[in-house]
């Protein structure tokens, strides 16, 4: 009875996802409505857009799984120093970046896409930066995307019982038939209802475990029980300092909120406010919705092996997945009829924490295949009706083999994040950030900076990091940044009418 009612919760939820995506359809007359919305967002759906985009299921699985393991392996000071990181990044990058990208991006070219806004601010007419951009979002985004289907497969093959292929198929038949007819605005306003499901769902859950424990100070006791701790956590339990927790490993896991400046699809969501006088109330909102949203992640992680702790016995909770704490909790606290309508709008918190990343990382990677590699090949050829269609057949496409990438129930979803993020982060981040603040940055220290930020991480992951444990963002960001720098100063400066375009947009931004 439960399972039907969490079913039918989760099958109104998908039905009006669709219904979104086909409200927008008749609305998108263009390439920049398709991608960009025709710059029409408010800063209501920016802002959570542009935060639900970001978090994904890492939120409501990864952050509290991370959590759950508290003193063991400091993996409680873990999270919290990763939150930290991320809320710092998400306000440094709404602060430095949002209304400058969403300006700039305008004034050049009307650029709707990040490789194209860096073609045109730099005028690189051997269309390089915006070849060699578009295959790295091509390349990130498809295994980012297959980790997203596979962790909606794997909510489906866990609480209904459906096999793993038919619930990939399933999911990845909604998210790409919403996309694909509704474009940016869809992906937009669905990730709006996607981050306030999200959000209640985190702040909820963990308050019902509370209650269910007999209040706060009964239930840290009891999870610190389960630790070395001698009473309740301490400074040394929540920053790990003390404990083995070196500085060099606070700023390397802190290190992850470099890589906001370089998301793509974070900061298309820059690009498509109405106007840059709704960025500061849109920044108010997200700094809010991530510090409560990153906070309940931390704590459900400690709260939900207090209360899980309850439920089954030492051996069972020694052999857990922390990253399912958030299912386990819904599972086995809301009982009956009513409490399962709750349990079922939680469980489908998770869904819609994956589709709001998938779809837009989808859409992102559409347009780098159609606008960004067919228009700078082809661009003469294709007319906007072709590229409409390149666009939605792209999406269909990209999907297909992302579903390939995702077949195997087994495969790393989380490992395969950190890549893409330590990638996006390093290869477009130090770019696009120098770009829109130095006027004397040319073509050729923006293009070192995207290959050298690339394939710094690719080289330090698999070559270095063994001997020197540091995320691999942090050197890669370092370098990036210097090479763009050091090049820019080596090489011929811009030409006047660029520098002359950069003095007007930063009068106009002041």
């Amino acid at each position: 009875m439960e399972q039907m009612i969490h079913a039918i919760v989760l099958i109104i939820y998908l039905a009006f996802m669709l219904a979104i995506g086909l409200y927008f359809y008749k609305r998108n007359k263009s390439q920049n409505d398709y991608y960009l919305g025709g710059r029409q967002l408010n800063f209501w759906v920016t802002s959570m857009s542009a935060q639900a985009s970001d978090m994904s299921g890492w939120l409501l699985m990864g952050l509290p799984g991370t959590a759950f393991l508290l003193t063991k392996n400091n993996g409680l000071a873990e999270a919290v120093w990763t939150a930290i990181g991320l809320a710092v990044g998400t306000y440094l990058n709404w602060l430095l970046l949002a209304k400058k990208l969403r300006n700039y991006s305008e004034t050049a070219g009307n650029a709707i896409t990040i490789p194209t806004f860096l073609e045109n601010r730099f005028r690189d007419k051997s269309h390089l930066i915006r070849l060699i951009s578009a295959i790295f979002i091509v390349i990130f985004f498809l295994i980012y995307t297959a980790a997203q289907f596979s962790a909606g497969a794997k909510l489906f093959n866990a609480v209904f019982g459906i096999d793993y292929q038919i619930a990939l198929i399933l999911g990845a038949v909604v998210i790409v038939s919403y996309t694909f007819f509704g474009g940016f605005l869809a992906v937009c306003w669905t990730d709006l209802v996607q981050g306030i499901i999200m959000f209640f769902a985190i702040i909820l859950l963990p308050i019902i475990a509370v209650v269910h424990l007999g209040g706060i100070k009964s239930t840290f006791d009891l999870a610190a029980s389960l630790t070395e701790a001698s009473k309740s956590f301490g400074f040394s339990e929540w920053t790990g300092i003390g404990s083995g927790f070196h500085l060099i490993g606070i700023i390397s896991i802190a290190a992850w909120g470099l890589g906001y400046f370089g998301q793509p699809h974070i900061l298309s969501r820059f690009m498509g406010i109405e106007s840059s006088k709704q960025i500061k109330p849109a920044r108010r909102l997200a700094m809010v919705w991530v510090i409560l949203t990153l906070s309940a992640a931390v704590l459900l992680g400690i709260i939900g092996k207090a209360y899980i702790s309850t439920v089954v016995s030492p051996k069972e909770l020694a052999v857990m997945d922390g990253e399912k704490i958030f299912i386990y909790i819904t599972q086995h606290i809301l009982k009956g009829p009513m409490a399962a309508v709750l349990a079922g709008v939680f469980l489908t918190a998770i869904l819609a924490a994956i589709m709001s990343t998938a779809d837009s990382q989808l859409l992102i990677t559409s347009s780098a295949v159609s606008e960004d590699i067919g228009k700078g090949l082809f661009g003469k050829y294709m007319n906007e009706k072709s590229s409409m269609m390149i666009s939605r057949m792209s999406v269909i496409i990209i999907a297909i083999i992302a579903l390939i990438i995702a077949k195997n129930p087994n495969s790393s979803v989380f490992d395969l994040v950190g890549y893409a993020w330590a990638g996006f982060g390093a290869a477009f981040g130090p770019a696009i950030l120098i770009s829109v603040y130095w006027k004397r940055m040319n073509w050729q220290g923006a293009l070192a900076g995207i290959i050298s930020g690339g394939f710094t991480v690719f080289v330090w992951r698999n070559f270095i990091k063994s001997f020197i444990d540091i995320y691999e963002l942090l050197p890669a960001f370092i370098i990036s940044a210097s090479l763009i720098i050091i090049v820019s100063l080596l090489t011929k400066k811009p030409d006047e009418e660029i520098e002359k375009e950069f003095e007007e947009f930063i009068n106009a931004d002041k």
